[in-house]
C-alpha cells in the first residue's frame, strides 16, 4: 500500500516538506537548547548569589547570637549580688557555690549551654557545666582579640559552641565570665526560614575526614553527604545528594590554623529550575504545534508546486503514448510552473503537426492523395481482424505507362496517374471500398463485403471505363491495364498474403491479356518452395555458395577454343547444387539479378585474367537482363570491376535477350552504345526467338547474334529449322556480325554449320559447362574431332 506522497522522499512534495521541516527543527532544537543554556547558567548564577546572600545570613545570624550572649555575660557581670559575691575572698566558706549558682541561675535565665567564671589569671573558679576547662583556651583568644568583648567558636569533642566572654569589675578586675550557646540545628533552621538554604555543620578532626556535626537536611541528603566526605575541604559547585542535584557554597568559621570548621550552604538546584522547566514544556508544546502547523503548510505549498508538475508529467506521458489531442494545462500561478506548461503545450502542437505530416508523408500518396501501401495494409487488416464478412483485394497494373514516362515525359506521367486515380475514385462506392496506389502505376481496391462475381463485375467496370482514351494537353493516351483479384477469407486472411495472391493474378492476367483473373492456385505452385530458395540465395553471396561454371566456345572453321560463356551455379550447403531455372527467374523478378550479374561479370574478369597468365586468349560471354540493362549506372559499374585487373574490355562479351532490348528499345540503345564505345564486345542472345525488330536490331552496337538451341538442334531433321539458321547466318555476315550457334550436340551438326558458314559453336559435343578451376587443363588438352568423313550433302542440296 503506498502512503502518501508528502512521505516519500524520493518525490518532490515529500522532500519539500521534509526540508521545510528539518529547517524549522532544527531552528528549534538550536533555540532549544540556546534557551535551557541561558536558563541553566541564569539559574546557576542566581543560586551562586543566593548562596552568597545565605553566607552573609549565615554570619549575621551569629552576630546576632553571640551580641545576645555579651548582653547576658554583661548583665550577669554587672548584678551587684554576684559581683559581691566574687569580691569575697574565694577561701570563705560558700563562696564558689554561690557563684556557681548564679551561673547556673543566669546561665538557664539566657539558655546558655554553659556559663563559666575564671579569675584573674584565667583559672575557673565555677562553671554550670564539667569540663569547662577546656573553655580556656578560648577565653584566652578572646582576651588577646577583643579586650574581653568579642566572641569565638570553640570545639569540644564533636560539639561546636559559641562563645563570649565579658570581664567583671568591682569596680577593679577581678575576674571573666564564660558563657557558650551550643551552635545546634536551631541556627541552620533559621538560616532556612529567612534564605530557603539548607546547610551542614562540617568539622574535621586531625588526620580525619570531614564530620557532619549538625545539619537540616533530612536522613537521605544527610546519608548521602555523610558517603561523599573526604579529607579535602568542600568546594564551591554542583553535587549531587539523593539523586538532586544541589548548588554548595562552603563557608569556614574556623580556619586550617586551627581544627577546621565550617558551615555547607546547599540550594536545590532542580527546585531552582523547577519554574523554567514549565516555561520549556510550554515553549516545547508551542514547538510541536508549530511544527504540525509548519507541516500542514509545507504540505499544501508542495502540493500546490508539486501538483501542477504531476499534472505536466501526466501530460507528458499521453504524449509519450502518442495522445497530440488533449490539451496541456496550465492552472499553476508559479510562473516557472506556468511557463514550463505552455512550453509543453507548445511542444505539444509543434509534435501534434508535425504527427500529422509525417502520417501523411507515411500513408498517404504525395502525388494522388490517395493511401499508399502501408495505410492499405492497415485498412485491410483492420477489416480482416474486425469483421467476418467476405471481400476482395483488386491489384491493377497500367499497361505501357513507363513508355508515357519516357516518350512524353515524367510530368505526363504523374498527370495520367493523377487521372487514373480520378477515374477509379468516381467508380469506387464510397463507404464500401477502399482505393489506394501501392507504387509506380499500380493502384489496389478494397471491396469489402463482396463475393468472385461482384469482383470480377467491378474489374469489368474498370476495364471498361479504361477503354475511354484520356485527353491531356494535346495528347491521346489510350488506356490498358491488368487486374488481379484475391477473395478472402477464400485465398487467406493475412495481408501479405492476400497482396501477394493479388500482384501474381495481375501479372498472369497482363501475360495471358485477358484483361482480369481471379487468383487460383496453379499461378504460384511450387512458390513457397521458391521463395524460400530466394532468401536463402539472399545470403548466398556472402557465404561464397556460389559458383562459376564455364562452357566452352569453339571456333567451327579452324577447331580452336576461342572463349566460353559464364554460368551461375549456386552449391546450396544442404540442397547440394541449385539447378539455375529455380533461382534466376526470382532473381529477375525481385531485381535481385543485378547482384547475381554483378558476381557472374566480377567472377569472369578475374577468370579472364587468369586464363590470360597462363597464356590462353579467351572470350568470356556473360548474359545481362532486362534489369540489368535498364540500369543507367551499368557501364560505370562493369569499368569498375575490369579496371583493376587490367582485363581488356574486348575479353568480356555482354549477351542481351531480344526481349530485353524490345522491351525498352531506346534506353537499350543508350546503355548499348555506351559498353561499345567502352570496347566491350556485344551478343544478341536467343536470336529469333522473339519479336525481332530489324529496324532495332540494325541499330544497335553489336558484335554477335547467337541463334537459338531451339533451330541448331533439330536442323538435321527439320528443313525448315535449316533454313532458319542458314538465313540467320547471312543475315548477320550482312550486317557485319558474327554467329555462334547455341545446342551444337553432334558432329554432323558442327559439319553443317561449318558449312553454312557459322563462326562459333558451343553445346554437349565440345563440352558441358564445367567449373572454372577445370578449364584452363581442359582447353590447353582438348582436341576437335575430325568432321571431314562427316557427310551431310543430302540435307545441304535441299537448301541449295
Amino acid at each position: 500500500m503506498r502512503g502518501p506522497a508528502w512521505l516519500n522522499l524520493r518525490r518532490l512534495e515529500g522532500r519539500i516538506v521534509a526540508l521545510f521541516l528539518a529547517l524549522l527543527l532544527v531552528v528549534q532544537l538550536v533555540s532549544f537548547g540556546a534557551i535551557h543554556a541561558s536558563i541553566t547558567h541564569n539559574a546557576e548564577a542566581s543560586l551562586a548569589a543566593e548562596l552568597q546572600t545565605g553566607e552573609r545570613v549565615l554570619r549575621r545570624l551569629l552576630d546576632q547570637r553571640a551580641g545576645k550572649l555579651r548582653d547576658a555575660a554583661e548583665l550577669l557581670a554587672k548584678d551587684y549580688g554576684f559581683r559581691s559575691t566574687v569580691g569575697l575572698s574565694l577561701a570563705e566558706a560558700g563562696t564558689v557555690e554561690t557563684i556557681k549558682d548564679a551561673l547556673v541561675n543566669q546561665g538557664e535565665r539566657v539558655s546558655a549551654s554553659v556559663v563559666a567564671y575564671f579569675d584573674d589569671h584565667q583559672k575557673l573558679v565555677a562553671a554550670t557545666r564539667d569540663g569547662s576547662a577546656a573553655f580556656g583556651a578560648a577565653l584566652g583568644q578572646l582576651i588577646k582579640s577583643s579586650d574581653g568583648v568579642g566572641a569565638a567558636l570553640a570545639v569540644q569533642g564533636s560539639q561546636v559552641f559559641q562563645v563570649v566572654v565579658v570581664q567583671v569589675r568591682t569596680p577593679a578586675p577581678v575576674g571573666w565570665v564564660l558563657m557558650a550557646f551550643a551552635l545546634d540545628r536551631e541556627v541552620l533552621d533559621d538560616l532556612k526560614a529567612l534564605s530557603e538554604l539548607q546547610s551542614v555543620v562540617l568539622l574535621q578532626a586531625p588526620t580525619q575526614p570531614w564530620l557532619n556535626i549538625v545539619d537540616n537536611l533530612g536522613e537521605a541528603g544527610a546519608t548521602a553527604l555523610h558517603a561523599g566526605l573526604g579529607r579535602s575541604a568542600p568546594v564551591d559547585g554542583i553535587l549531587e545528594l539523593a539523586g538532586e542535584r544541589m548548588g554548595s557554597r562552603f563557608v569556614p568559621l574556623i580556619g586550617a590554623g586551627e581544627q577546621p570548621l565550617g558551615v555547607l550552604l546547599l540550594r536545590s538546584l532542580d527546585v531552582a529550575l523547577a519554574p523554567y522547566q514549565q516555561l520549556q514544556l510550554v515553549l516545547l508544546g508551542l514547538t510541536v504545534l508549530g511544527v504540525a502547523v509548519f507541516a500542514l503548510v509545507s504540505v499544501l505549498l508542495a502540493r500546490g508546486i508539486s501538483n501542477p508538475i504531476t499534472a505536466l508529467s501526466v501530460s507528458a506521458r499521453r504524449l509519450e503514448s502518442g495522445d497530440y489531442d488533449t490539451p496541456v494545462p496550465a492552472t499553476s500561478n508559479l510562473d516557472e510552473v506556468h511557463e514550463l506548461a505552455v512550453a509543453l503545450e507548445s511542444m505539444r502542437e509543434g509534435i501534434r503537426r508535425r504527427d500529422a505530416m509525417v502520417n501523411k508523408l507515411a500513408y498517404v500518396d504525395p502525388l494522388t492523395l490517395l493511401p499508399n501501401r502501408a495505410r492499405f495494409a492497415e485498412f485491410l487488416q483492420h477489416h480482416l481482424v474486425h469483421s467476418d464478412l467476405p471481400g476482395a483485394v483488386l491489384m491493377l497494373d497500367l499497361d505501357r505507362f513507363k513508355h508515357v514516362n519516357d516518350v512524353l515525359g515524367h510530368e505526363v506521367g504523374d498527370r495520367l496517374l493523377q487521372s487514373v486515380a480520378e477515374r477509379l475514385q468516381a467508380l469506387c462506392a464510397p463507404g464500401a471500398s477502399v482505393l489506394a496506389r501501392l507504387s509506380g502505376d499500380e493502384f489496389a481496391v478494397l471491396l469489402a463485403d463482396t463475393d468472385a462475381h461482384a469482383a470480377s463485375e467491378a474489374a469489368l467496370a474498370i476495364l471498361k471505363d479504361f477503354e475511354r482514351p484520356l485527353q491531356i494537353d494535346n495528347e491521346t493516351i489510350d488506356l490498358g491495364a491488368g487486374i488481379g483479384i484475391a477473395l478472402f477469407p477464400e485465398h487467406g486472411r493475412d495481408v501479405n498474403l492476400l497482396l501477394g495472391r493479388a500482384e501474381l493474378a495481375m501479372y498472369a492476367a497482363k501475360t495471358r491479356q485477358c484483361g482480369s483473373l481471379i487468383y487460383h492456385a496453379q499461378l504460384d505452385a511450387g512458390s513457397q518452395e521458391s521463395l524460400s530458395l530466394l532468401s536463402e540465395l539472399r545470403r548466398a553471396i556472402e557465404n561464397d555458395e556460389l559458383r562459376l561454371y564455364l562452357q566452352p566456345k569453339i571456333d567451327l572453321q579452324h577447331g580452336k577454343v576461342v572463349g566460353a560463356e559464364a554460368l551461375v551455379r549456386w552449391q546450396h550447403p544442404t540442397r547440394g547444387l541449385v539447378p539455375p531455372m529455380q533461382f534466376i527467374p526470382f532473381a529477375e523478378q525481385t531485381g535481385f539479378i543485378r547482384m547475381l550479374s554483378a558476381w557472374v561479370l566480377s567472377g569472369a574478369a578475374r577468370f579472364a585474367r587468369q586464363a590470360s597468365d597462363a597464356g590462353l586468349v579467351l572470350r568470356l560471354s556473360v548474359n545481362l537482363s532486362t534489369r540489368d540493362l535498364m540500369d543507367q549506372d551499368l557501364p560505370a559499374k562493369i569499368e569498375a570491376m575490369v579496371v583493376p585487373l587490367q582485363v581488356p574490355p574486348a575479353s568480356l562479351c555482354l549477351e542481351i535477350t531480344e526481349s530485353a532490348i524490345m522491351d525498352d528499345p531506346e534506353r537499350a540503345l543508350s546503355t548499348l552504345e555506351h559498353l561499345h564505345a567502352m570496347g566491350f564486345k556485344l551478343s544478341i542472345d536467343d536470336f529469333g526467338t522473339g519479336y525481332s525488330s530489324l529496324a532495332y536490331l540494325k541499330r544497335l552496337p553489336v558484335d554477335e547474334l547467337k541463334i537459338d538451341k531451339s533451330f541448331v538442334m533439330a536442323m538435321e531433321r527439320d528443313l525448315d529449322d535449316a533454313r532458319i539458321v542458314r538465313s540467320t547466318i547471312e543475315l548477320a555476315h550482312n550486317l557485319g556480325l558474327s554467329v555462334v550457334a547455341e545446342g551444337l550436340e553432334t558432329v554432323k551438326a558442327w559439319a553443317m554449320l561449318a558449312r553454312l558458314g557459322c563462326d562459333e559453336g558451343q553445346g554437349y559435343c565440345v563440352c558441358k559447362p564445367m567449373p572454372q578451376e577445370r578449364f584452363i587443363a581442359w582447353a590447353k588438352a582438348w582436341q576437335a574431332p575430325d568432321i571431314s568423313g562427316v557427310t551431310a550433302e543430302s540435307l545441304m542440296a535441299k537448301l541449295g
